[in-house]
């Protein structure tokens, strides 16, 4: 057999990384990274090096199932319109729902939410980026009219500063950090300051650390903006020429961040760190603030997103090389389904729900029956709606809610009711396909053919390099035959993905002409063949820019009516749910270098599970004594809503008072380390995004007769 190679693109994390996927004889495949794609230059982490070793038969869904049983592709399809069907005759469009993920790949993505909003007629579509990204695309929404990020990577080998807030990128967004690393190397002058109250990897490159007092970010930034303004740091052309509101954003942050010692106690951080962050920001031109979830998952992360934005506004430090403020996408192709409108409060390319004349607009575009007219229910919304019996249809695609959601055991018993559960997935068994009435087999990576859009707007190909095993299918397909089967068969007539991305891009130019931010219509038009060799290339892509776009707002246009970037007035809130006496740390949540979302891919390599082997829980010294926990022991957590169990690390990187468990494990992999059981459910009023960064728990000893590790 002759050796082949494909390019393809990673499928974890925002960052995008291009792989080389590279089969030797007897179907040996082996991946490293692309040397020429501008995300990570070859670079590859411990998880996209370990790719060839998750592509594992054993574990996938081959085949059609319902009820358990075996089925043809026909009689699947049949089951999953009928009951579409019937609930929507008996009980009107807004009894169904879809929850979909970050995982598929934009031509998936736009199939499914054309036939939810379009051709069911309901905005019950959201999507596991709700858990992650929405408070930066409201924040995006409210400052610049559009859900936009400015910059891209080469800002931060450009930028003198670089502020990581609430970002491990480290462990998070790996190749990301590596570039960091390799251009403080090459420009030692480069400063990097870490906000988080913990201090994780990413602190061994911070030149400072603030262990911020959790949900405090927005009285650290509401702070910043006043001593900007203080202190003659305020760039009035770019202000009185391209931004409004910066009146009352500033007397906002007057208001509870009036100066530094204040700002100090409110961040339980000393006057001398405070004061050595505002000087920094404030001397330094080139300044890139990257925030994660860390900003983005709590009750007030839009607010938390506005607020670093406000500072950047002030100073006119965005549009530009080396500056601006960079949300970090959880996902790898969060961003392209927020390009189709994945989530419930969307519009497919970047048109707007709740404007009459882009309804219609997009309706006649897809000569659809129906088109939705008012938002649908956010993700923690719509799992409630599922165990009161509002919604009788529940489609979940590509994610693992039983696992990822926070009050994971509430999700359960919404499934647990749910009258018809539809799971498309590659993998067999995990804690959500055990409530399925049918399993849909999809296509996994390696399989795939389609795009993906990372955290710098560049969309890349992901191109398939196997077989489908089994009965597997692409998402899109699926979705498609599903459409067939209610009768919208002309609708979804696609024969190939590039069908679809043609579609996609020719929507983006509807009435557009750069009243919107997301415009492909340089590839509506694209051919098939161009499409399979498409480059990476970054959004807008125009007749006049066909090559892509770097940055936006350099020329100070925005997408609000006004044309300017809009300051909002933040008043810092703290988090929905303070700690008491029953309940006195504050639980934290993420993830841990090797493993990914809830270890259905991660979990199949075991060099993976070398670097962390089971759940923890993180806790400082001092709160190790008050609560009688011993390190290498077991600690059971308790909140409100649930329970999980777990060894003990204890860590002077935990700030005292806080507690940190990894979010990945579940119960393929743990009898009780499913830690999003304990996580309240309390979200962002604006985005629905969770407060998973802060839920009151009580940590005791776990006296266990015995235990054992598999």
């Amino acid at each position: 057999m002759v050796a082949t190679e494909t390019r393809t693109t990673c499928p974890y994390c925002g960052v995008g990384c291009g792989v080389l996927a590279r089969i030797e004889d007897q179907d040996v495949v082996s991946v490293t990274g692309d040397p020429q794609h501008p995300a990570n230059f070859g670079r590859l982490c411990s998880k996209g090096a370990a790719l060839a070793d998750t592509l594992d038969p054993a574990s996938r869904l081959l085949h059609p199932e319902v009820r358990g049983k075996r089925v043809t592709w026909d009689s699947a399809l049949t089951t999953v319109a009928h009951g579409l069907r019937e609930a929507i005759a008996r009980h009107g469009p807004e009894s169904v729902a879809f929850y979909v993920s970050g995982q598929l790949l934009t031509e998936d993505y736009y199939v499914a939410n054309k036939l939810m909003k379009g051709f069911l007629g309901s905005a019950n579509i959201d999507t596991n980026s709700r858990l992650c990204m929405a408070s930066a695309v409201a924040g995006h929404k409210r400052a610049f009219g559009s859900d936009t990020v400015p910059g891209c990577y080469e800002d931060l080998e450009r930028a003198k500063l670089v502020v990581l807030v609430g970002s491990n990128a480290a462990w998070c967004h790996p190749v990301l950090y590596q570039r960091l690393v390799q251009a403080k190397q090459d420009h030692p002058e480069l400063r990097v300051v870490l906000i988080d109250p913990r201090r994780t990897a990413s602190a061994d490159l911070a030149d400072l650390h603030l262990a911020v007092a959790p949900g405090s970010d927005a009285a650290l930034f509401n702070g910043l903006l006043t001593y900007l303004a203080d202190h003659d740091e305020t760039h009035s052309l770019f202000v009185n020429e391209h931004t409004e509101g910066m009146e009352e954003a500033l007397a906002a942050a007057r208001t509870s961040s009036p100066d530094i010692a204040t700002v100090a106690t409110q961040c339980g951080l000393s006057v001398t760190q405070v004061t050595e962050f505002f000087d920094l920001f404030a001397r330094t031109e080139r300044v890139v603030t990257l925030f994660s979830q860390g900003v983005n998952q709590t009750s007030s992360g839009t607010d938390k997103v506005n607020a670093i934005i406000n500072c950047h506004l002030l100073t006119g430090r965005i549009g530009r090389p080396g500056m601006g403020p960079f949300s970090l996408t959880g996902q790898p192709n969060a961003m392209g389904g927020r390009e189709v409108g994945g989530l419930a409060n969307q519009l497919a390319a970047h048109f707007e729900l709740d404007h009459l004349v882009h309804r219609e607009q997009v309706q006649e575009f897809w000569k659809s029956p129906a088109i939705a007219s008012q938002q649908g229910l956010k993700a923690v919304d719509l799992f409630r709606a599922v165990e009161q019996g509002k919604i009788k249809v529940l489609w979940i695609m590509a994610t693992n809610p039983a696992v990822s959601m926070p009050d994971a055991q509430q999700v359960r018993r919404a499934l647990e009711k749910c009258e018809l559960v539809i799971v498309s997935d590659c993998v067999r068994h995990t804690d959500t396909t055990k409530f399925a009435h049918v399993l849909l087999p999809a296509q996994a990576w390696g399989e795939k053919d389609g795009s993906v859009t990372n955290s710098e707007r560049r969309i890349s190909r992901q191109r398939a390099f196997l077989k489908s095993s089994g009965e597997a299918q692409p998402d899109w397909w699926i979705v498609s035959e599903v459409a067939k089967h209610l009768g919208y068969g002309k609708a979804f007539d696609y024969p190939n993905a590039a069908t679809i991305f043609r579609e996609h891009a020719a929507l983006s130019a509807v009435a557009n002409d750069g009243a919107r931010d997301f415009d492909l219509s340089g590839l509506a038009s694209i051919p098939d063949d161009a499409y399979k060799q498409l480059e990476p290339v970054q959004w807008p892509v125009t007749r006049a820019r066909p090559n892509g776009t770097a940055r936006l707002f350099g020329d100070g246009t925005f997408f609000t009516p006004s044309g300017r970037a809009r300051f909002v007035a933040i008043t810092p809130r703290p988090p929905a749910n303070p700690a008491d006496d029953e309940h006195p740390l504050t639980l934290n949540t993420g993830r841990v270098r090797d493993h990914w979302h809830t270890m259905t891919r991660t979990g199949l390599a075991a060099r993976l599970s070398g670097h962390t082997v089971e759940p923890y829980i993180e806790i400082h010294p001092q709160d190790a004594v008050r609560t009688g926990v011993d390190d290498g022991a077991f600690a059971r957590i308790t909140s409100k809503w649930g329970q999980s169990s777990v060894r003990v690390m204890v860590s002077t990187a935990q700030r005292p008072g806080s507690v940190f468990v990894p979010m990945h494990w579940n119960d393929q992999y743990g009898s009780s380390g499913c830690i999003d059981s304990v996580v309240n459910p309390a979200t962002d009023p604006i985005s629905g995004e969770p407060e998973f960064k802060h839920t009151p728990v009580k940590v005791e000893p776990l006296p266990a007769k015995w235990y054992g590790f598999l």
